[in-house]
């Protein structure tokens, strides 16, 4: 799984920070470059997958060993490294495709394209692991023909478009990119890259943690942790759709317009997170029941829904900054925020208040940083606010002859 993020977020390289570029852009009417970083980012992801897949199949063994792997599970392990090497330019296009369609205004087929991959990979688990008994490696292929699948649809999308719409073209004279806009790019999609990293970095971080308490800790917090998964998705969503349209507005200098687009979405995001909160609180343990049975289990997990819930309002403000800082191509704010979240702030964060608190101050180490990082968030926001007004509204002082200061 950790090996399956990081291919993944080698898309959000292209696919985070092609979509920022290429709404700010569209902004600026500048159609032609938009569909030059949308061709660049296409074939850059295209071979990066290829040679991902090369290097993956070339080191299959090594990688299995670096990840974790021992003589007992090496190979199950190698059996689903290699199907999700070999869907390595599948996997790649498909996360990161779904970003440039948004960017592009697309929203109906980049939705569609996500629901057919995952629906894909759905039934196809059941058949090559219920019926077929393929086990991990039946596991792997499902993820990897899932994600081809949704390519193929994207592909024929901008097949089809390619003629009437200007953004899209497969034509490799499109290719014209510039250093300038390869490393806005990058300068944008790394940062997002990271974050995909940094959880997983952040959740091993916990985990051995919570290992220190038995294996029961550590399936409890699992199933309370993917419960909390859908406030913490539903934000990310949401700051992922309004991305494009804060890099249109900041292309365009429509300044009034950007900050209300960041005031609904905020409010949108924490008053979502508020009804998560209430819900998870009274209810936590109804739904942790469904995927437990034992009711020692249930009630350890209940409590750690109730802790890692509380963190749901501030996701609203978190994430839509972090977006914010994305669309507008502030790639070291982004990265701080990032950083902040996952490494400074978390890992101290989860070693001070499991020492303090035991086990459950380990599990309120989430909550406790994103309260801290909201604030901050919301500085950072409020800074750059400012900033951009002094920018557009420069005060030039300068007296008359009478003595009056003239502010211009």
């Amino acid at each position: 799984m950790p090996i399956l993020l990081i291919i993944m977020s080698i898309a959000c390289i292209f696919g985070i920070g092609g979509s920022s570029v290429i709404a700010r852009m569209l902004g600026e009417q500048n159609t032609r470059g938009a569909r030059t970083c949308v061709t660049f980012c296409a074939y850059g992801m295209a071979a990066a997958g290829m040679l991902v897949l090369a290097a993956g199949l070339w080191l299959l063994t090594p990688i299995a060993h670096l990840a974790g792997a021992d003589a007992e599970n090496i190979g199950y392990t190698c059996d689903y490294l290699k199907w999700v090497f070999l869907g390595a330019p599948f996997i790649i296009l498909a996360n990161g495709l779904v970003h440039i369609f948004r960017s592009a205004g697309l929203i109906r087929e980049a939705t569609a394209g996500v629901v057919l991959g995952n629906g894909v990979n759905i039934v196809l688990d059941w058949l090559f692991i219920v019926q077929m008994k393929l086990g991990t490696a039946g596991a792997a292929a499902a993820t990897s023909i899932g994600f081809a699948c949704a390519t193929v649809y994207y592909l024929v999308v901008m097949l089809r478009r390619a003629g009437k719409n200007e953004l899209f073209t497969f034509s490799p004279k499109a290719l014209c990119i510039t250093p300038a806009m390869a490393l806005d790019v990058m300068k944008i999609g790394i940062p997002g890259a990271l974050i995909t990293v940094m959880l997983s970095v952040s959740n091993i971080v916990l985990n051995n943690h919570i290992g220190i308490y038995g294996s029961n800790a550590v399936a409890s917090y699992g199933i309370a942790y993917k419960v909390d998964m859908f406030p913490v998705m539903l934000s990310v969503g949401l700051s992922q759709g309004i991305a494009p349209l804060i890099g249109y507005c900041y292309g365009a200098k429509q300044e009034a317009r950007l900050d209300k687009v960041m005031r609904i979405s905020m409010l949108n995001g924490i008053l979502p997170g508020a009804a998560f909160v209430l819900m998870f609180l009274g209810l936590s343990e109804f739904f942790t029941a469904i995927f437990l049975r034992d009711s020692m289990l249930i009630a350890q997990s209940a409590l750690f829904l109730r802790i890692l819930c509380l963190s749901a309002p501030m996701l609203g403000i978190i994430n839509m900054v972090t977006a914010y800082e994305q669309a507008l191509g502030k790639a070291g704010s982004s990265l701080l925020i990032t950083m902040l979240r996952n490494v400074i702030l978390f890992i101290p964060g989860v070693i001070l208040l499991s020492r303090f608190a035991g086990l459950n101050g380990a599990i309120a180490a989430q909550p406790v940083v994103e309260a801290v990082l909201s604030v901050i968030c919301v500085m950072m926001y409020r800074a750059n606010r400012h900033a951009a007004v002094q920018q557009a509204c420069p005060a030039a002082s300068s007296s008359d002859a009478s003595g009056v200061v003239i502010t211009t």
